[in-house]
């Protein structure tokens, strides 16, 4: 006996990628995820290769597993991907101790975190995805 199937909670035309306890805070990882919402994958995707925090290899991994997911799992066109949502969640929270002078400690919190990308194929996207790039080239 397996378990039952559930149903897709996504549309036809979306795909998604999961990253779970991933070693950073959560505030700190919404700001990186707020970067890449409502961005073109491949614009998100650039974003996320320049950008100077520690945490944003880790996204930049799911953006693009989901983008994967998007053209192998679900046959969408990836020139037509945006990012629809970035959702950050708070994981689990390691409690550790620091020594403090007089024989006292300090809690040390050291935060996890839950990213989940969700990347849509959008249809209107396409043309003005194109007009963009020919007034860019102009």
């Amino acid at each position: 006996m397996s378990k039952p199937k559930h149903e897709r909670r996504l549309d036809a035309s979306e795909a998604e990628a999961v990253m779970r306890n991933l070693r950073v805070s959560p505030r700190k990882l919404n700001l990186v995820a707020g970067l890449i919402r409502n961005r073109p994958a491949a614009q998100a995707v650039a974003t996320l290769t320049f950008s100077k925090r520690r945490i944003a290899g880790d996204v930049k991994k799911v953006l693009q597993s989901a983008i994967a997911n998007a053209e192998n799992n679900h046959s969408l066109d990836v020139d037509r991907l945006v990012v629809t949502r970035a959702e950050v969640g708070r994981a689990v929270v390691m409690r550790r101790f620091h020594a403090r002078g007089r024989g006292r400690s300090a809690r040390v919190e050291k935060w996890f975190s839950h990213l989940r990308i969700v990347v849509a194929e959008l249809p209107e996207f396409a043309a003005t995805n194109a007009a963009q790039t020919e007034e860019g080239a102009a």
